[in-house]
């Protein structure tokens, strides 16, 4: 089966300033894939007769489908509509029952009218009107040898109202889809270049229809395995296989699946255990709290933090000894250890783990620069301690000791 491709078109001056950011192509991407089809290209254009025109023909000449959205208002900066009728050589004619949209919608509101909203009523002969049901710019499909190209508004709630009851239904009629699955594994603790070596020998034994691709985050990777085919189940099936192959050779690194974020697989696992957590936060002010808490239900297992900013929070607070701090520094693996017991003992719980270290941009030395972190947990009788060292800036810092600190917690709970 072939497969069909797409490129979507956002037009706006106002997306290219910064002034507003294009979510409708995210969307629309998402929702082509739900019905097997596959997005080529997406990008973002000024609200220029030519440049609309060049970039519909050249996506034309790529794709089998071309989405348009914005510039369809009733403004004379709003040129979508007539451009598309003078590369179509389509003159503008009123559509009767476009009218009456727009009718309907100023009756509703108790309003007369306008002129220049009666010029939204008028299309490109031979296009087919998309009703709009919320608002007074219809949107248009037009048909061109064996391809398509849809023009919607861009209000996003405009947009998906015309895509979900009306274009969407109308492309699957029109085209023969085919399937398109992914599965998501979700890896932590493992760079991407060192995971690729991993499952260099399994990667390259794909077969054809089946396609990996590495998506880096925060001290994470996710693993997109995106199948094509034409049965639903037996992709499935095959996919299913294909990861139950791989997981052997990286099993310790997998947390999860799909959507699972690390905090929740955290969560599931001391919620299995039956256990308690509380954190003792210094340079990251809370973060790890933070994304503990995030999680629906976390209060079953996470009792409370202390963020020790501060030494004589941590000493008062945390019960961490002057002398420690003063021989050894409050960025250090002696008071990240005292940290850790202090919160666990203050807070009546079964782990404690803390964070100390310096964010930045300010506070490095040469043996302690920015980004170095000592983490610790106290757990199970013992304490275990980590350094780290961050990559970047002072809110990057944060947030990957955050992450790093979730997977420290993660290997503790699985190891016990």
């Amino acid at each position: 089966m072939r497969e069909i491709y797409a490129e979507i078109i956002t037009i706006g001056d106002e997306i290219l300033y910064g002034q507003i950011l294009d979510t409708n192509s995210q969307w629309i991407s998402q929702q082509l894939d739900d019905i097997g089809v596959k997005v080529r290209r997406k990008y973002s254009i000024s609200d220029q007769s030519e440049v609309i025109k060049t970039a519909v023909n050249e996506s034309l000449a790529q794709s089998d489908l071309v989405f348009v959205t914005g510039g369809l208002g009733p403004t004379k900066d709003d040129l979508t509509k007539h451009s598309l009728a003078a590369m179509f050589e389509m003159p503008l004619e009123l559509n009767q029952s476009a009218l009456e949209d727009v009718e309907d919608i100023f009756k509703r509101f108790g309003k007369e009218l306008t002129e220049i909203n009666r010029q939204q009523a008028f299309l490109p002969k031979g296009s087919t009107k998309i009703t709009n049901e919320r608002g007074t710019a219809p949107g248009m499909w037009f048909d061109r040898d064996k391809k398509v190209v849809v023009s919607m508004p861009g209000v996003p709630f405009e947009m998906k109202a015309m895509m979900t009851k009306t274009i969407l239904p109308k492309i699957k009629k029109r085209f023969q889809l085919p399937v398109i699955i992914h599965k998501v594994i979700r890896t932590i603790g493992i760079g991407e270049s060192w995971l690729s070596e991993e499952i260099a020998r399994w990667e390259n034994a794909l077969p054809t229809h089946l396609a990996l691709a590495y998506l880096p985050g925060k001290a994470q990777v996710r693993l997109r395995l995106t199948g094509v085919g034409e049965e639903r189940e037996v992709l499935e099936a095959e996919m299913e296989e294909q990861v139950a192959a791989l997981l052997p050779t990286i099993q310790s690194y997998v947390y999860g699946f799909g959507d699972l974020e690390i905090e929740e697989a955290v969560g599931e696992l001391l919620r299995a255990k039956s256990l308690t957590i509380a954190t003792a936060e210094s340079c990251t002010g809370g973060y790890l709290a933070h994304k503990i808490t995030s999680v629906s239900g976390s209060s079953d297992y996470y009792t409370g933090s202390v963020i020790a900013y501060q030494n004589e929070v941590k000493i008062q607070e945390l019960n961490v000894s002057p002398k420690t701090i003063e021989k050894h520094g409050a960025v250090s693996e002696e008071t990240a250890k005292e940290m850790a017991e202090g919160i666990r003992k203050k807070l009546n719980v079964d782990l404690g783990i803390s964070l100390t270290g310096i964010a930045g941009p300010d506070g490095g030395t040469e043996e302690k620069p920015v980004g170095m972190v000592w983490m610790a947990i106290s757990f199970g009788g013992i304490v275990k301690t980590r350094k780290i060292q961050s990559p970047g800036t002072r809110i990057l810092n944060i947030e990957y000791s955050g992450v790093k600190a979730l997977d420290f917690i993660r290997q503790t709970l699985i190891e016990a």
